[in-house]
């Protein structure tokens, strides 16, 4: 039986903001931008938080104070590239086990950063793989306008 591999979700955006704020936006930042909707913890979300180095933990608070991971740093070259393990299953809960990856580059131009991001590995949703291709297609796009808003800034 032949398994079909899911491609990649891959989108972009461009920023006014120079490489170094995109970078630092994007990652320092995170809570300015990202939606407090996007959460997998049972409370609502008071912050997002990306830690900054190679192994840093990538997470939500919710407001009543509980943490709740959603996968961890595995590299971290500033101002270029990011890489984050993403590790919320189709049920969005968070699975050690499961490791899909994003990887986010800040490439500067003439009129600020493109920053492209690629949603990879999804065939490791297994059976859930087309349906979570989907959601995170959606997704993304939401989060890179919050995002491009709050680099433009």
């Amino acid at each position: 039986m032949k398994t079909i591999t899911p491609a990649p979700v891959r989108h972009s955006v461009h920023v006014k903001a120079n490489q170094a704020k995109a970078f630092d936006v994007f990652t320092k930042g995170i809570n300015r931008w990202w939606a407090k909707s996007h959460k997998i913890g049972k409370a609502d979300m008071k912050e997002a938080v990306i830690e900054p180095r190679v192994g840093g933990r990538w997470y939500e608070v919710g407001i009543d104070g509980s943490e709740c991971d959603w996968g961890k740093v595995l590299i971290w070259e500033p101002p270029h590239r990011l890489v984050l393990a993403w590790q919320i299953t189709p049920q969005f809960g968070y699975d050690p086990d499961l490791l899909t990856e994003v990887e986010i580059t800040f490439a500067s131009d003439a009129d600020g950063t493109r920053v492209q991001l690629e949603h990879r590995n999804l065939e490791r949703f297994a059976e859930q793989a087309e349906k979570m291709r989907t959601a995170v297609n959606s997704g993304w796009p939401q989060l890179l306008g919050l995002f491009a808003i709050e680099a433009d800034s």
